[in-house]
């Protein structure tokens, strides 16, 4: 009996019930889909981050005076995360939006995509100097926890990237359903 309650509680009916509860009869679609956007974003978050640290970490030397090492590690993060996110959206997120051709909404995506990394590498460039220089402040300052410098970069780093994900998370969400999923009713 409790493994037939478990497998009728599917991902999408708790979705659904979510939605319903927040958006009621009329809103209810517009918000499971914001839902889903909100966890294909997170599933892409883990991988972008993921690719961003181990690129920091392990490919190239970030340090805290030399933003470019972390704009290209974010930048290969943010790529394989928009793959991801294309197709979880595609199939998953607005599984009816298929009446466009695939190339022509591969191309919107990656154009709202292509605007939204430029969001993200303004805030990096804006933000990297004074992230690193707070971390390294409240590190050695307030906890009297001592980091190295590239301990500090990447914490830095990761502090920026989080915030342009919230950020470029509502860029993509709104341009992506109003452009490249419009089709959808």
């Amino acid at each position: 009996m409790a493994l037939t309650s478990l497998t009728a509680v599917t991902p999408n009916r708790l979705i659904r019930k979510i939605s319903i509860k927040v958006g009621g009869e009329t809103k209810s679609r517009e918000v499971e889909r914001f839902i889903k956007f909100l966890i294909v974003g997170t599933i892409g978050a883990l991988i972008d981050l993921g690719l961003t640290n181990f690129m920091m970490k392990f490919v190239f030397h970030v340090a805290s005076d030399n933003v470019v090492p972390v704009l290209i590690s974010g930048a290969i993060g943010f790529s394989a995360a928009v793959t991801s996110n294309f197709l979880w959206n595609r199939y998953w997120t607005y599984p009816d939006s298929r009446s466009r051709s695939l190339a022509k909404q591969i191309a919107q995506f990656v154009a709202v995509n292509a605007v939204g990394l430029g969001i993200r590498l303004v805030v990096l460039n804006l933000l990297y100097t004074p992230a690193v220089w707070l971390v390294e402040h409240v590190s050695h300052d307030l906890i009297h926890f001592n980091l190295s410098a590239n301990q500090e970069a990447r914490i830095g780093a990761n502090a920026v990237i989080m915030v342009a994900l919230v950020i470029v998370l509502f860029w993509n969400f709104f341009v992506n359903r109003y452009w490249t999923y419009n089709d959808v009713k």
